[in-house]
Order: C-alpha cells, then sequence, then structure tokens
C-alpha cells in the first residue's frame, strides 16, 4: 500500500473534494450546527461558525500528509455541500485498514447521497490506495447509517456493546461492519 492522499472523485450526483477553509460557512449552517446530526456522531454540535472554521483549518492543514483521506461532498447539480467522509482515525493505517466515518446534513438524508460517497471513497481506497480492510461503525440508534454502509458493500460483524456515551449521558452500542479486499474484488 502507498499512501497517495485526497483525490477529487466523482460519482453521478457528486464531487468529493478536499475541504477548503472557504467551506465552513455553508457546512456550519447545513450540518454542523444542527443537533439531529450531533446526535449521531461523537463530537458536539458547533457553537459558531468559527468552531466550523477552526476545525477545517486543521483539517487544511492535514492535507500536507499523504496519509490524509478526507473529502467534502458537494451535489454536482448545485455546488451545494450535504456532507463529510473519511478515513477518520490513523491508528489503523500500519495494519492497512481504513476505519470510514461520515456526516451529512439532515436535509439531505435518504437520498442516497450516503451510499453513493462510501461506495466511490471504498473504490478508491481499494483500487487506488491499495487498502487491505475497509470498516466504519455507527450508534445502533442509527440505524439508516447501517443501511448506508450495507448498501455500500460492507458486511455486518457485530454489536460493541456500550461503547458510547450519547448526549444524554446513556451508554449505547456501535454496529460495527467491514469489506475485506477481497471481498471486494471477487
Amino acid at each position: 500500500m502507498k499512501h497517495i492522499g485526497t483525490k477529487e472523485l466523482e460519482t453521478e450526483r457528486l464531487i468529493l473534494r478536499k475541504v477548503r477553509l472557504e467551506d465552513a460557512d455553508e457546512a456550519y449552517k447545513n450540518w454542523c450546527s444542527h443537533d439531529i446530526v450531533a446526535k449521531y456522531v461523537l463530537w458536539d454540535t458547533h457553537k459558531s461558525v468559527e468552531e466550523t472554521k477552526e476545525l477545517y483549518k486543521i483539517w487544511v492543514e492535514d492535507y500536507e500528509n499523504l496519509d490524509t483521506y478526507r473529502w467534502i461532498v458537494e451535489l454536482k447539480s448545485t455546488h451545494e455541500l450535504v456532507g463529510t467522509i473519511d478515513v477518520a482515525s490513523k491508528r489503523y493505517l500500519r495494519f492497512d485498514v481504513a476505519e470510514i466515518g461520515y456526516c451529512y446534513g439532515d436535509a439531505y438524508w435518504n437520498k442516497g447521497y450516503g451510499t453513493e460517497a462510501l461506495k466511490r471513497v471504498i473504490k478508491y481506497l481499494f483500487e487506488e490506495v491499495g487498502f487491505e480492510i475497509i470498516f466504519a461503525e455507527h450508534s445502533t440508534l442509527n440505524p439508516g447509517s447501517g443501511k448506508v454502509m450495507q448498501k455500500s458493500g460492507m458486511k455486518y460483524e457485530g454489536i460493541l456493546k456500550g461503547r458510547i456515551i450519547d448526549k444524554d449521558g446513556i451508554r449505547n452500542d456501535i454496529a460495527s461492519y467491514s469489506i475485506t479486499k477481497e471481498e471486494y474484488f471477487s
């Protein structure tokens, strides 16, 4: 495997490209400031656009590292920003394993954008970068995310009991999905 960094990707309806600092205003408006979106992720709702800008500044700087794989998801038809998808953690990279994370504005849920983007990222990470395994996890309170993983070719692996504490302070389970290089190419 050779790290080649974030490359612009396209699907039928989407452009997946590097995050830019100027994306922060629209990202804040479309998902970062939405409590319903933050309910299902490990980060808290952004309190101001400045918080989103600070995060995006770090993300933009991180592109200097070729082991960074992070995209903002944009609609081809309107150039509207709908979310992000990335290799969420670098802790598994030394094993040629990618952990995928994604987040979309609630106005864009149930339209197939998450599946379309995840399929394209999986293709890139297996065919061009050379990962051996790609996995993703979701709170069991968010079964829609599991459907995105299944529709993208990932297989259900099991439940990780009580691994996260939700915004209400309640311990919740995580469901895990993965796809191996052999499964992808077979």
